[in-house]
């Protein structure tokens, strides 16, 4: 189990200090200790998980962070699968609900039914994402073809250039929101693409059945982070947020308010703007410098309204909602059983919705959830928010917000080792960067490069 440790000014010695208790954190000490390395992961926050974080309302435990999984998430799912949590299928039957331009309307499948001009744009502009996609280098895309040429121009002013309608604008609004909680005009179009690309396609990203929405934890995720920190043990100490990292050829010396420790090699996992929250001796470099002020992460929150039971079904409604306007973008149906409760999984824009009082916050979901879904949905049982904006160790949400020229400026220092420092976090995958599984894989990598240092290094001294 993780503990919170409060020895005073402590000194220990491990062969790994890692940075960070989420997914990247707790796989890459997982794959250490199994080679018979000693480890010690130094969590900030009072708990593990990350930006894997749990809530209850009406008795149902919700996933405030991260929550769903594609059937082609195998790192992720392997590791739930040996701590014993298992998946149920995101809710999709029935029609999707639909409010654009003041108006409700229903849909079937990932797309809502426009006008065959705006289907035909919409068809237009995904296809050309889809190409453009196809030749980036997730690993590094700054290298791709054209990169200079892809990351120069923001997502919004590309969509100018391909004379997006405006449906078409409101539907690639909702996915900036979603991945990178930001507006289209954030973010560079090399960015966007590489994100596509590492999600399987704009379809795999885009859909619930078979894609990157297929499947949830029924016991949520942070509980996968909980089980397999409760197998690390003692290794793992929360409240422990490290201020300084110093190092020379010998080895690495990590400072938190309460102890010093020293080790081998640091793995650091924390998103990349926190990488400045460090104090590094000798300093980082330049490039590195730049990557943690301009990958900084985007803006989003999410609230769960629970009801007697998911009464939206009966009127043959997937909960799937999609608005253009307003505090809520997108919606998804999270019940346990159909018997209920029902609850309603909310997205919700920062910018609209958290400088508000709770009350205020609830009133304003509460009653878009009640143009979506008709007068039932006035009356919900029990309601919980959360504002990934206040989280002082991932401020924002899933993704880093990367902007014009950024990716091809900094991000070759997202996975180069500062000496003896080696980076992990999703947003340091190539595949499935922005994931849980990107995560997981960027821990397994880290751990993999860190030992075969070690290895080395005694093979050296044999």
């Amino acid at each position: 189990m993780s503990r919170s440790r409060d020895t005073g000014n402590e000194t220990m010695s491990v062969d790994v200090v890692i940075v960070g208790a989420g997914f990247a954190g707790l796989s890459a000490a997982r794959r250490l200790a199994s080679t018979g390395a000693s480890v010690l992961v130094l969590e900030g926050r009072d708990r593990v998980g990350g930006r894997v974080f749990s809530g209850e309302v009406a008795g149902v435990r919700v996933d405030l962070g991260g929550t769903w999984v594609s059937k082609r998430h195998t790192a992720i799912r392997e590791l739930a699968e040996q701590v014993g949590c298992t998946t149920v299928r995101q809710f999709a039957e029935g029609r999707n609900t639909l409010w654009f331009g003041g108006k409700r309307r229903t849909y079937k499948g990932t797309i809502p039914k426009l006008s065959p001009v705006a289907l035909v744009n919409m068809a237009r502009v995904q296809m050309a994402l889809d190409k453009l996609a196809a030749t980036i280098d997730v690993d590094a895309p700054w290298e791709s073809p054209r990169a200079a040429e892809l990351d120069a121009i923001s997502f919004e002013e590309w969509l100018d250039r391909k004379r997006a309608r405006a449906s078409t604008r409101a539907m690639m609004t909702v996915v900036t929101k979603v991945e990178f909680g930001c507006q289209p005009s954030d973010v560079s179009l090399l960015h966007v693409l590489r994100t596509i690309r590492a999600f399987g396609g704009i379809d795999h990203m885009l859909d619930a059945e078979n894609g990157m929405q297929d499947e949830r934890y029924v016991q949520t995720t942070q509980e996968i982070a909980i089980r397999l920190a409760e197998r690390l043990g003692d290794r793992v100490v929360t409240d422990a947020p490290v201020r300084r990292i110093a190092q020379d050829d010998h080895g690495v010396t990590v400072f938190t308010d309460t102890a010093r420790i020293e080790a081998e090699y640091a793995i650091v996992t924390t998103a990349t703007e926190h990488r400045a929250d460090i104090e590094f001796e000798p300093a980082l470099p330049e490039r590195a410098l730049g990557l943690a002020g301009s990958w900084g992460l985007g803006r989003l929150s999410k609230a769960f309204v629970a009801y007697e039971k998911p009464f939206w079904r009966a009127a043959g409604l997937s909960g799937e909602g999609v608005t253009d306007t307003g505090t809520v973008f997108i919606t998804f149906d999270v019940s346990p059983d159909p018997a209920g409760p029902g609850v309603m999984m909310v997205f919700c824009d920062p910018r609209v919705f958290d400088a508000h009082a709770p009350e205020v916050r609830r009133d304003l979901v509460v009653r878009q959830l009640s143009d979506l879904y008709g007068p039932e949905a006035a009356s919900p049982i029990d309601y919980i928010d959360h504002r990934w904006n206040i989280d002082a160790f991932a401020s924002g949400g899933p993704n880093p917000v990367v902007a014009p020229h950024a990716s091809t400026r900094y991000g070759s220092a997202l996975t180069e080792p500062h000496g003896r420092i080696h980076w992990a976090g999703t947003e340091t995958a190539g595949d499935w960067t922005g994931s849980m599984n990107g995560a997981v894989l960027t821990g397994q990598r880290a751990a993999e490069q860190v030992a075969e240092r070690l290895r080395a290094e005694a093979g050296a001294l044999a």
